[in-house]
């Protein structure tokens, strides 16, 4: 058995007529003509197979059917108002439930401090963060697993909206036996010949060390590739060779008595870039760009190493 076909403006007009108790004056508040919104109302009784208005001399009023639809009208009605103001609102404000996606290699040391600001200043929003590796963001990002992603830079897509948030250094990281351990300075020539770690080919920062060895000569090991921050470091404490630590990754996990040192390249400015990426096609930009706004005051705040873009 196929439903009643009602739609939102014969429920306007019944609210309507019960609100005025009379249609002339009910059509005027709807903007149409009286035998406009007569006919609608006949439509809706047809549709309910119920007699929902009375008329007499005395005027209109609603059967006891009609007040109990026009009850439930009202509600459907404030219901429908709801979804228009927060689709209005979620287009500039923090509202609802935002998907953020990560790089494992980021996520974990820079976003406890963002959701902690957001939660204080935003408590209508719901933001869930899913880790994956980079090649699979910006893939499961266009698939609409994310709502956006935070990702190291540049994203190559045309369908995508790049916000810059700020630039990370990379330090180098050596165990605290090694030779260069104690040495005040490391220059770039200090790293010809030298083994370095990387993460696997499915990071950026694989691409990224990759050039830079290549560059200044240094010999990047592919059969010690790393499948995380926490083991590339403990690779480089067992002395297989140094690497390259994002700054993040530095505050949170490198204290003095770790088992790794970590160092400035001297003359040579190394770091990587991240930005906050969301579709084109995305309606809520305005909020993503709150979203960026509040990392950038975070970065600022929290970590005076990292240059806010």
């Amino acid at each position: 058995m196929d439903s009643p076909k009602l739609t939102l403006k014969q429920l306007h007009y019944l609210l309507a007529i019960e609100e005025q108790r009379h249609f002339r004056r009910a059509a005027e508040r709807c903007g149409v003509s009286q035998p406009s919104l007569s006919a609608q109302l006949q439509t809706l009784e047809d549709a309910l197979g119920v007699k929902l208005v009375e008329r007499s001399r005395s005027g209109v009023a609603l059967t006891p059917t009609g007040r109990e639809v026009a009850s439930r009208a009202r509600q459907i009605s404030e219901d429908v108002q709801g979804i228009v103001d927060f689709a209005s609102n979620a287009q500039k404000d923090l509202v609802g439930t935002i998907r953020l996606g990560s790089m494992p290699t980021l996520g974990p040391y820079l976003l406890p401090h963002v959701v902690a600001r957001l939660h204080k200043k935003h408590q209508a929003l719901r933001l869930y963060v899913r880790e994956a590796a980079p090649i699979e963001l910006e893939a499961e990002l266009l698939g609409g697993v994310h709502d956006l992603i935070l990702e190291q830079l540049p994203v190559q897509s045309s369908e995508l909206v790049t916000a810059p948030l700020f630039r990370e250094p990379l330090y180098l990281a050596f165990a605290s036996d090694h030779p260069f351990a104690d040495q005040e300075k490391i220059r770039p020539a200090d790293l010809r010949g030298l083994d370095v770690l990387s993460l696997g080919p499915q990071y950026h920062l694989n691409q990224q060390i990759y050039t830079l060895c290549a560059d200044l000569g240094a010999n990047l090991l592919r059969d010690y590739e790393g499948t995380s921050l926490d083991a590339l470091r403990q690779m480089v404490g067992m002395g297989l060779g140094t690497a390259f630590l994002p700054a993040l990754y530095v505050h949170s996990e490198i204290t003095a008595r770790s088992e790794i040192v970590v160092k400035p390249l001297q003359g040579k400015s190394i770091s990587r870039a991240v930005g906050l990426v969301w579709r084109k096609s995305a309606g809520r930009a305005t909020a993503y760009r709150q979203i960026a706004d509040i990392i950038r005051d975070v970065v600022k705040k929290k970590f005076p190493d990292l240059s806010a873009e």
